[in-house]
């Protein structure tokens, strides 16, 4: 489908204006405490995750106005909206009682043999084991997990925003290089395995040893810095009165999540899957807590937003990925990744053709470097600001201050994908 000039510029400049938009959020929030008649509509321009999505509702009217309804409407129907499914279904599989109760127990265990205070090891394994996990589990679960177990662990008790910054910027940055160890999990590497013929054994011996040694050091160096403040943090109490959840209820779960990754490439599959699985919470809904389905249909709307925004890109970001060097294409990654989804990022490089290796290598190691920066550099990074926002002042998470948090462990990934 052809675009005239003035519409792809036009979707640039909407594009800008919705980035400029998360930067604003805040401001927002303000206007809807002291507006008495429009606090409603503040409270929304003030989500995160409604940004995106109330943008390309913005950039599909102006289509419809600067070439046809017609247009607007085929542009929609050629994009492709399995990763905001699947984000949508996967986290709230993942985010329900008898799966959290399995990966904390694992977490658990191990802390109980290593040779730290629980507090620290615990701590620890959420921004180490958790990530790295995500490479088999996908990393929009690993981000539901990771966030769900530090919101009820710390970010509940009283510790400081400092803390909470760092915490969320390195899990940020662990969770999208902690995906790279297979060909599956992580969507900016998803994005180009099979036109690229990226198999699991290469990118665990190319990108994953690097990830894990720098999620290691990210995690280890967070821990170290912020012992003090854990040590001091009161010690997990057991859920009174909470009912035994039996084997064969955590298998079924198990059994839907791995079920809904093995298919995260057909919706037509996993969205039924997901019905199916609705359908048996509510049949033992006593070993539930309540469903995620408000924070997954945000997140999915975030995604599904950034989706139609993108696509409309191209123009500009192709040729400017294709005139780089390698050290300058890796660092115009990591660059534009906090502008937009890692994800698609990756999928236009995959677009220039007779990419050289080395060039492939640097614009996915790039791309996975800098999904931490911000909210939009990582299609995970929604759910775990979903799940952890409440926690922070004002209930929102400042993107400057996000953005400053990530700066260390980032540079700690860079040094291991560009040095080694």
């Amino acid at each position: 489908m052809s675009f005239t000039p003035v519409m792809q510029y036009t979707a640039a400049a909407i594009f800008g204006l919705a980035l400029m938009h998360t930067f604003s959020t805040k401001y927002f929030l303000e206007l809807a405490h002291k507006s008495r008649h429009h606090a409603g509509l503040f409270h929304l321009l003030g989500e995160v995750e409604v940004v995106f999505g109330f943008w390309a509702f913005i950039l599909v009217g102006s289509m419809a106005l600067l070439q046809t309804p017609a247009d607007a409407v085929h542009y929609l129907e050629a994009q492709n909206f399995t990763e905001p499914l699947f984000v949508f279904a996967i986290l709230v599989i993942a985010g329900t009682r008898p799966i959290l109760w399995t990966v904390e127990s694992m977490v658990n265990r191990i802390s109980a043999v290593l040779p730290f205070h629980r507090a620290l090891s615990a701590y620890l394994l959420c921004l180490t084991f958790v990530p790295l996990l995500g490479s088999l589990i996908t990393e929009p679960a690993a981000m539901t997990l990771a966030a769900l177990m530090l919101r009820d662990r710390i970010f509940k008790q009283n510790v400081s925003q400092r803390m909470k910054y760092l915490t969320l910027a390195t899990l940020f940055v662990n969770i999208s290089i902690g995906g790279v160890l297979t060909s599956f999990a992580a969507p900016p590497v998803l994005m180009v395995a099979e036109k690229w013929g990226w198999s699991t054994p290469f990118m665990a011996s190319v990108f994953g040893w690097k990830a894990a040694c720098a999620v290691f050091i990210n995690g280890l160096l967070l821990t170290v810095f912020f012992k003090k403040e854990l040590l001091s943090l009161q010690a997990d109490k057991p859920e009174e009165n909470q009912e035994s959840i039996p084997l064969s209820v955590v298998f079924m779960h198990l059994a839907f999540m791995a079920a809904t990754v093995v298919f995260a490439h057909y919706p037509v599959v996993f969205i039924g899957l997901f019905l199916f699985f609705l359908g048996f919470t509510e049949a033992y809904q006593r070993y539930q807590d309540r469903l995620m389905l408000r924070e997954g249909l945000l997140v999915a709307f975030f995604l599904a937003g950034l989706v139609v925004l993108g696509g409309l890109q191209q123009w500009w970001l192709q040729p400017l990925l294709a005139g780089m060097s390698d050290k300058v294409l890796f660092a115009g990654a990591v660059s534009l990744t906090a502008l937009t989804d890692n994800a698609a990022l990756t999928y236009l490089g995959s677009l220039v053709e007779g990419l050289p290796a080395s060039a492939q290598y640097a614009l996915v190691a790039g791309a996975v470097t800098g999904g931490g920066l911000t909210v939009v550099a990582n299609a995970p990074n929604p759910a775990g600001y979903a799940i952890l926002k409440s926690e922070f002042e004002d209930q929102a998470v400042s993107p400057l201050w996000l953005l400053l948090s990530a700066l260390l462990p980032t540079a700690v990934a860079a040094f291991f994908f560009l040095m080694f």
